[in-house]
C-alpha cells in the first residue's frame, strides 16, 4: 500500500506544486489588495482566513460571491487573474491524475499490492502454482472441484485474465508476475504459514529450476514439484534435493513400454492416476513387432530407451536420426518416407514431433497407407483437441496432462505413489481383477482416489470412539449412512500403520486411532463416508444401528 501512495505522490508532485503555487500567489494577492465596504468607503484588504475561503470555493468552480463587501475594482482584476490561474492548475492536476490511473505501471503496483492483501489474509491451506498454461490450468480446476485453495503465478498478463473469466467456485488470488523473482515468490506466499507446497510447471525450464531452487533456500520445509523435459535441468534439481520432478516425455514412455509389456498393470496406473471425475480411457493394447517412431528429440530418446527393452524395433525418420536400429531421412508428413522406412512391414506407428500439423499429419498417411496400423500421437497442445479427437488415434500423448495427472496425485494421494510401487510386484491377473473393481465404482467415469487419516481433525468421530477402546473393522465402517444394510461402494486400496502396509485390506481388517487409509470410490461417496467419520451420530448409526435424533437439513447440507 505504501508504495502505492508514493507513487501517487511522485506522479502527482508537479501539479500539487503548481496547485500550491497558485493558491499562495492568489491568497496573498488578496491580502495585499485594499477592498471597499458597503459605502463605497475604503477598506482594509482582506483577512488571510477570508482570502484562502475566498479562493477555495472560487477555484473550485462554486463561486458563492464575493465576501465580506462587494469587492473594489482592484480586487475583481486580481480574482480574475486567480480564476484563470486555478483553472489551469486544477486542469493540469485532473489530465495527470487521469494519466496515472491509466499508467501501466500504476495499475500494476495496485493490482500487486490487492494480490497481496489476498494471499497474506487467507486462513486455509494452499498451494502456489507458478505458471499456468495448459498445466497449471488442469491443476487448478482439479483443485478448485475438490475445494483446495491455491495462488497462481503466470507471467501471461492475458492468461491471467482468462483465468479471471473462468467459472471457478472461489475468487482465486493471481498475479502476472515472473515466478523466477524471489520477491515475487515472497508476494505470493512462500513463506506464508498456510503454503503447502509449490508447483514449479511453466513451460520454461530455466523459469522451473529457478522456482525450485528458491524454494530451497527461502522455505526447504515445504515440498516443490517441478517440470522438467531435459536429463541436465533435472539433474540439476535433483543436486539441490527438489522433492518431485517430472519429465511428461520419460513418464510417457514409461507408460507406452508397459502397456506394451504388462498391458493390464498400465490400465490399473491409467485408473488411479488419470484426472479424477473424468471419462474412462480407453483400453489400450499396443502390439509387439516393428514400428516407426517419427521425430528423434527429446521425446523420441526417451521412447526409444523405454521401447528397446520389449523387444519393438524402431525405424526412426528425422532428419538428425544417428542411433537407431535403421535411420531414414525426413519428417514422416510424405507417403515416399513412410514407405521407404517399410510401414508395410509395421505394426505400431509414433508421431511425435513437436508440431501439432505435423503429426497429424504423419498419422493419417500412414493410416491411410495400412489401415490395420497402431497409431500414436504426441498431442502438444490442448487446444487442439477437437482435431485429435476427430482422429482418433489408438494413443494419444499430451504432456500438460502427464504432469498435471501426477502433481495431483502426489499432493493429494502421497499413498498413493507406495501403494504403486507395491502393486508392481503383483502379476497381471491381480491388476486385472482390481481394474474390474474400480471401473464400476463411478458409472464410467475415473474413480476418486483419495487418503483419510483417522485422527481428530480429519475422522473426530471414528477417532474418539478408538482412542476409548471400541473395536470395529473396516467394513463395518464402509456402510451407508441411510442405509446401514447397504456397503458403499469404495475399494480400500492401502492401509499404512506405524509404518507398515497392508495392500488391499479385506473388511474384517481392525482399525486402530491413526490408521491412514487410501481409498477409490466416486466422489459423492467419498462425501458420504467422510461425514461417516465426522460425525457421532452418524457412525453410531453404521456400526451400531441406532438413530439419533439429528437435523435433517444439517445432514443435507453436509453432503452436499
Amino acid at each position: 500500500m505504501n508504495s502505492t501512495f508514493f507513487l501517487a505522490l511522485r506522479r502527482m508532485r508537479a501539479p500539487i506544486i503548481l496547485l500550491i503555487v497558485f493558491y499562495a500567489i492568489a491568497v496573498i494577492g488578496l491580502t495585499l489588495v485594499p477592498g471597499v465596504d458597503a459605502e463605497g468607503q475604503a477598506a482594509p484588504p482582506l483577512s488571510f482566513f477570508h482570502a484562502f475561503y475566498f479562493i477555495s470555493y472560487t477555484a473550485t468552480t462554486i463561486g458563492f460571491g464575493e465576501i465580506p463587501n462587494a469587492f473594489s475594482d482592484a480586487q475583481r482584476m486580481w480574482v480574475t487573474v486567480c480564476i484563470y490561474l486555478t483553472v489551469i492548475a486544477w486542469s493540469y492536476s485532473v489530465i495527470t491524475l487521469i494519466a496515472l490511473l491509466q499508467d501501466k505501471g500504476f495499475q500494476n503496483t495496485l493490482t500487486t499490492n490487492r494480490f497481496h492483501r489476498r494471499v497474506r489474509h487467507l486462513k486455509e491451506p494452499f498451494y502456489l502454482i507458478c505458471g499456468c498454461g495448459e498445466t497449471g490450468s488442469l491443476i487448478a480446476h482439479t483443485f478448485d472441484r475438490r475445494n483446495q485453495a491455491f495462488v497462481v503465478l503466470e507471467k501471461d498478463e492475458q492468461r491471467v485474465q482468462e483465468l479471471d473469466l473462468q467459472d471457478f467456485k472461489t475468487d482465486t488470488p493471481a498475479l502476472a508476475a515472473d515466478a523466477r523473482l524471489p520477491e515475487v515468490l515472497l508476494l505470493a506466499g512462500l513463506k506464508h504459514p498456510k503454503c503447502r507446497g509449490v508447483l514449479a510447471v511453466t513451460n520454461d525450464e530455466e523459469a522451473n529450476l529457478a522456482v525450485a531452487i528458491a524454494v530451497r533456500l527461502l522455505n526447504p520445509d515445504i515440498p516443490v514439484i517441478a517440470r522438467a523435459r531435459s536429463p541436465a535441468v533435472a539433474a540439476n534439481m535433483a543436486s539441490f534435493g527438489t522433492d518431485h520432478i517430472i519429465n511428461p516425455f520419460k513418464r510417457f514412455a514409461e507408460h507406452l513400454a508397459l502397456a506394451v509389456a504388462s498391458p493390464e498393470r498400465f490400465r490399473l496406473i491409467e485408473l488411479l492416476t488419470s484426472l479424477p471425475e473424468t471419462p474412462i480411457p480407453e483400453v489400450h493394447r499396443p502390439p509387439t513387432g516393428n514400428w516407426i517412431l517419427c521425430g528423434y528429440g527429446r521425446f523420441g530418446h526417451a521412447v526409444a530407451n523405454h521401447l528397446h527393452p520389449t523387444g519393438i524395433q524402431l525405424t526412426i525418420i528425422d532428419p538428425m536420426a544417428a542411433d537407431a536400429d535403421q535411420e531414414i531421412s525426413g519428417d514422416g508428413t510424405e507417403a515416399r518416407t513412410l514407405i521407404q522406412a517399410g510401414i508395410e512391414n509395421a505394426v505400431g506407428i509414433i508421431a511425435g514431433s513437436d508440431n501439432d500439423v505435423n503429426n497429424l499429419s504423419i498419422a493419417v498417411t500412414a493410416n491411410e497407407l495400412k489401415p490395420s496400423l497402431f497409431v500414436v500421437t504426441r498431442q502438444n497442445h490442448t487446444a487442439n483437441s477437437l482435431l485429435f479427437d476427430a482422429y482418433d488415434a489408438d494413443f494419444i500423448m499430451v504432456p500438460s496432462r502427464i504432469v498435471a495427472q501426477e502433481c495431483i496425485a502426489i499432493l493429494t494421494t502421497p499413498l498413493l505413489a507406495r501403494f504403486l510401487e507395491m502393486q508392481r510386484q503383483q502379476d497381471e491377473a491381480w491388476s486385472h481383477a482390481l481394474v474390474e473393481r474400480l471401473q464400476t465404482l463411478a458409472h464410467g467415469l475415473t474413480p476418486t482416489v483419495w487418503s483419510v487419516n483417522l485422527n481428530a481433525s480429519e475422522a473426530p468421530a471414528t477417532w474418539k470412539l478408538l482412542l476409548h477402546g471400541q473395536t470395529f473393522s473396516l467394513g463395518q465402517i464402509l456402510r451407508d449412512g441411510t442405509d446401514r444394510e447397504r456397503p458403499l461402494a469404495i475399494v480400500p486400496l492401502l492401509i499404512e500403520r506405524d509404518g507398515k502396509y497392508f495392500l488391499l485390506p479385506s473388511g474384517d481388517f481392525p482399525l486402530t486411532a491413526g490408521d491412514d487409509l487410501l481409498l477409490a470410490s466416486a466422489f459423492s461417496t467419498r462425501r458420504n463416508l467422510e461425514f461417516t467419520l465426522q460425525n457421532a451420530n452418524e457412525l453410531d448409526y453404521v456400526l451400531n444401528g441406532e438413530k439419533q435424533a439429528s437435523s435433517w437439513m444439517w445432514r443435507k447440507i453436509s453432503r452436499s
